[in-house]
């Protein structure tokens, strides 16, 4: 067994160090020299390139067009919409001068204090701001409407306590930012991309969402509602995997983007905002993987099958006629696939890092399975082995795989399901929260009864979530008033 892989931490003894441990293992990132941010590596950034395809692909599905926006923002963007700069204002990053100079004492560089910024520049948090204040030239008339942008981008957010994947004060995401002429259209598209989101995290991810709205308490900075989809880890922790934002007039009026309607009057426009980050990355691995290290979906793995030899030296050109030609095969299936016939690292070695690595099929050859034609197959959720013949593996590998994703998503629903309560005791409650999990309780909508619950349990209602039926509320478990709603709480990421 390969020392990365039994020096894994495992779940049962520290989850949270088998997480940290377990990205850096499986070389997917590692701390970057400035805290707080994080180099990903190319294998992590293959999984990250594959979210991005796949969205970016169900995006233009529905119209929108990608587009690009300032990293820099003048700091008086952000003053114009109050409740945006005060959500953001501790964790913006801001760049004071634009140039260095020589060091007078000879030791390197200094900020030259002659380059003073008449006006401070804030490294973006979110891109609202700027895009708004851009939309502003191209809105005229409602023929000019909708706009449906989207940019790839990084942005900043400052973290004092940071994790790879999770929270980094620089992350990698989506944002997609439209522009409506009427508040139907807006709030329609901010649903919309949810389901997107949702439709996303299952077919690719394998990932089981609750969609939900946010509290108020809970919602955007600038948003009117705020639409989530959160999924449950391992440890029975919430992770809010993306969100999708109704902002109203809000940004309109704070730019000034007016358009003349069809009725030739003029009005704001309306919009909606809505993002996912490489924090999706973090959902992946702690919803599927396992003590053995990664577990990934085959439709979001950077390899799905790896062909290993087994062979003695003068006979790598037998295995390579053989294995290296279903490897082609499989290609041209549009499968992704490795053939690894390295010499210079073990079997066994090999096997341990693409088990790490969660690569969900490994097929393996040996001397003596070449003379029989047979092949051995592991797949990587289950572990199981088999013998299967040669003739007809290419024919196999799409129908498993499709198995594989369907095994993954199943059993973390069912996860899901068996750590869903219901729950009306709060000092019952109070227990049981800390061993993790999703609790549905009526809630009296105040932002009092909120900020208690987060007091005493670290706990924060999720959402009000879809598919919980709204009728028949009782009253809340810790006020007694009578609730107004079913919200979801747990504690989270």
């Amino acid at each position: 067994m390969a020392k990365e892989l039994k020096d894994l931490t495992k779940r049962s003894v520290d989850y949270s160090r088998w997480y940290n441990e377990l990205v850096v293992k499986a070389d997917l990132a590692e701390q970057a020299d400035v805290r707080g941010c994080m180099v990903i590596k190319p294998y992590g950034y293959a999984i990250w390139e594959c979210i991005q395809q796949n969205l970016d692909a169900r995006f233009k599905a529905t119209g929108v067009q990608n587009a690009y926006f300032p990293m820099l923002i003048p700091k008086s963007y952000l003053s114009k919409e109050a409740d945006h700069v005060e959500g953001f204002a501790k964790e913006c990053a801001v760049v004071t001068h634009y140039r260095l100079k020589a060091n007078p004492d000879g030791d390197g560089v200094v900020v030259d204090p002659a380059a003073k910024l008449e006006e401070e520049l804030i490294i973006r948090p979110t891109s609202e701001t700027t895009i708004w204040n851009t939309f502003r030239g191209w809105i005229h008339s409602w023929r000019d409407l909708p706009i449906l942008c989207n940019q790839w981008c990084n942005v900043m957010r400052w973290e004092m306590r940071t994790r790879l994947f999770l929270r980094t004060s620089e992350f990698l995401w989506q944002e997609g930012h439209t522009a409506h002429a009427t508040r139907q259209e807006a709030e329609d598209r901010a649903k919309q991309m949810l389901e997107v989101y949702a439709d996303f995290a299952k077919d690719i991810l394998a990932i089981p969402m609750v969609r939900g709205v946010k509290s108020e308490t809970e919602r955007f900075a600038g948003a009117l509602d705020t639409y989530t989809i959160e999924a449950m880890m391992q440890d029975g922790k919430a992770l809010q995997s993306g969100t999708s934002h109704f902002l109203g007039q809000n940004f309109g009026k704070a730019f000034d983007v007016k358009f003349v309607n069809k009725e030739n009057k003029e009005e704001y426009a309306w919009a909606s905002s809505w993002g996912v980050s490489t924090r999706l990355m973090g959902a992946l691995i702690m919803t599927h993987s396992d003590d053995n290290g990664l577990v990934l979906p085959p439709h979001v793995a950077p390899v799905q099958v790896v062909i290993i030899p087994i062979f003695k030296g003068d006979e790598v050109d037998k295995f390579d006629e053989v294995l290296g030609g279903l490897a082609k095969k499989l290609s041209a299936k549009g499968i992704r696939v490795k053939y690894d016939n390295a010499d210079n690292k073990r079997p066994g070695f090999k096997f341990a890092d693409y088990e790490l690595k969660g690569v969900p099929i490994r097929l393996v050859m040996g001397g003596r399975d070449l003379e029989n034609g047979t092949i051995e197959l592991m797949r990587r959720d289950t572990l199981e082995k088999e013998t299967l013949s040669f003739d007809g593996i290419e024919e196999r590998i799409p129908s498993l795989l499709e198995e594989i994703q369907e095994n993954i998503y199943n059993k973390a629903l069912k996860h899901r399901e068996e750590c869903t309560y219901t729950c009306s005791n709060y000092e019952d409650f109070k227990q049981r929260v800390k061993e993790g999990g999703f609790f549905i309780c009526d809630w009296d909508g105040t932002a009092e009864t909120e900020a208690q619950i987060k007091a005493d349990t670290q706990a924060t209602i999720r959402c009000i979530p879809y598919g919980v039926s709204q009728e028949n509320l009782r009253t809340d478990m810790v006020s007694g008033k009578p609730a107004v709603a079913r919200v979801i709480i747990a504690r989270s990421y």
